[in-house]
């Protein structure tokens, strides 16, 4: 027995109580032989049946009043007979009335019900639409709209079919159940959703609706549209909430697949728009650092032709020649390292090295370009630390090359390498004219070049992002502080990592 037919019985048995009670309190007790008084006693109960439970049991509860009324109290009493023609007036009155009564109560009853599961629908309807705008990724999200419409709607099935051609589904579920609808179903029933977009108004759905059982799981199918276009299909447990309520159900799915989409469609736009303008602002940037060096060489390599120059204007050339040809070595190995860092082909391999031997090697990589400096060192790491020796050096020879070519000729460069708590720290210090406030933020960004960068022929704003990028493969870090007294500080911090010894700062005797 459900719980609607066990609330019936049990409002049945308690009018029969209540009108056994009435009337023997009436019959044995008061002796009260005044019909209207007993009338109106015996309505007020079948009110209150009809009030609080079903429309049968108010009429059952009815029934029993009028028969009770008729035999205890209108004459020949103890009979089922009525002798005069008002008592028969009062007998139906008394029974219209408390059955339209009953129905009256049920009917305002039964739309208070209807009206608080519309309200709740509403509110779930509510609640789903806030669960999908926060889908992000497409297959992700379509995933997250399934499980929110399945968790929303306490439905053991739910999932979404996208057709990928005339055979062949993407398909996510959610619930507890897995259901599998065939795919020559799903097909079938999309090809009718797009023959018709009638609206059935009482039912509140469009067209292209269908139930039918599935591996014994009875399965309503429902048509996601945008507008009137079906894009796929909606399958869910049928029989947990109404048709009207899926087609909406549907709806917000269709709004959120269609909204997956586009933003998908946006972010590549933005990335081919950033592509594009990548690539020009590479070519500007190449075009113009290839022109110099590429005419210095031509130049140099014409005068070493000609012939006739003394020897210490030949050496002169020569190592202009050699110098710019550098420039050039390392501009393309910019390039390359900025391609493996956009494929992501740049791993860590962890070697314990002593930290002097990473500055030699990158003070060798742009030995040319610190030979208008003068360059001091402070290395006060002298055991060996655990880290990728080709990209720390590497990234060390970005932040000396910027140092060179932002400080004034002849200055000072500084190079130190410090231990602390946080790991290793290898510092590049410069006396140039510093990083204007503005671009602090920027200086590690690709291509940027920012305001102290006007009128200098060198530089394509790659190297500090490539320094950035080949420290974040082996998880150390780089970042730039102003001193008090000028320049720039340019800090590169490796880390410890689980078997490093930790050895001491102090020289071993």
């Amino acid at each position: 027995m459900g719980i609607d037919a066990r609330r019936t019985a049990v409002a049945i048995a308690g009018g029969l109580v209540a009108l056994t009670a009435l009337t023997a309190l009436y019959v044995r007790i008061l002796a009260v032989g005044n019909a209207v008084v007993v009338s109106t006693t015996f309505l007020l109960v079948v009110l209150l049946v009809a009030a609080s439970s079903t429309l049968t049991a108010a009429v059952a509860t009815s029934l029993a009043a009028t028969l009770c009324f008729n035999f205890f109290f209108l004459p020949p009493v103890r009979t089922f007979t009525i002798a005069e023609p008002q008592n028969w007036v009062a007998l139906g009155a008394f029974l219209v009335v408390s059955v339209v009564g009953s129905n009256l109560s049920a009917r305002v009853r039964a739309q208070a019900r209807e009206a608080s599961a519309r309200r709740e629908e509403l509110a779930r309807l509510y609640d789903l639409s806030r669960d999908v705008l926060l889908a992000g990724d497409t297959r992700e999200g379509r995933l997250a709209i399934v499980h929110a419409i399945a968790r929303r709607f306490d439905l053991p099935f739910a999932s979404i079919a996208l057709p990928i051609s005339e055979s062949a589904w993407d398909i996510v579920s959610a619930g507890p159940r897995v259901v599998d609808v065939p795919g020559a179903t799903l097909t079938e029933v999309l090809a009718e959703a797009r023959r018709r977009v009638e609206f059935d108004a009482e039912a509140r759905t469009y067209a292209g609706h269908r139930t039918m059982d599935v591996q014994d799981t009875p399965v309503a199918l429902v048509p996601l549209r945008v507008g009137t276009r079906p894009i796929g299909l909606l399958a869910a447990s049928a029989g947990v909430v109404d048709a009207g309520t899926l087609d909406a159900i549907g709806g917000l799915a269709a709004m959120a697949i269609e909204r997956l989409q586009m933003l998908d469609e946006r972010r590549d736009a933005a990335l081919l728009k950033q592509s594009e303008a990548l690539k020009s602002t590479l070519l500007a940037s190449l075009g113009h650092d290839l022109r110099t060096p590429l005419t210095t060489i031509r130049i140099g390599a014409e005068n070493l032709r000609s012939g006739g120059l003394p020897d210490d204007e030949r050496e002169e050339q020569a190592g202009l020649v050699l110098a710019e040809a550098g420039r050039l070595e390392r501009l393309f190995a910019n390039v390359l390292d900025m391609a493996r860092l956009e494929a992501g082909a740049v791993t860590a391999d962890l070697q314990r090295t002593h930290p002097d031997e990473v500055v030699e090697a990158a003070r060798s990589q742009v030995a040319n370009v610190l030979d208008g400096h003068r360059v001091t060192q402070d290395l006060q790491v002298y055991g060996p630390v655990l880290l990728d020796p080709r990209l720390t050096a590497t990234a060390l020879a970005r932040l000396l090359e910027n140092a060179a070519q932002y400080a004034p000729p002849d200055s000072t460069i500084g190079i130190a390498t410090r231990r602390d708590q946080r790991g290793v720290r290898f510092e590049v210090r410069d006396h140039g004219p510093g990083i204007p406030p503005g671009d602090l933020a920027h200086v590690f960004e690709r291509f940027y070049r920012g305001a102290g960068s006007s009128g200098r022929p060198t530089g394509t704003g790659m190297g500090l992002w490539i320094a950035r990028g080949l420290l974040s493969a082996q998880g150390a870090q780089v970042w730039v502080d102003q001193p008090a007294d000028g320049g720039s500080l340019f800090t590169i911090l490796v880390p410890p990592h689980a078997d490093d010894a930790h050895p001491t700062t102090e020289p071993m005797a």
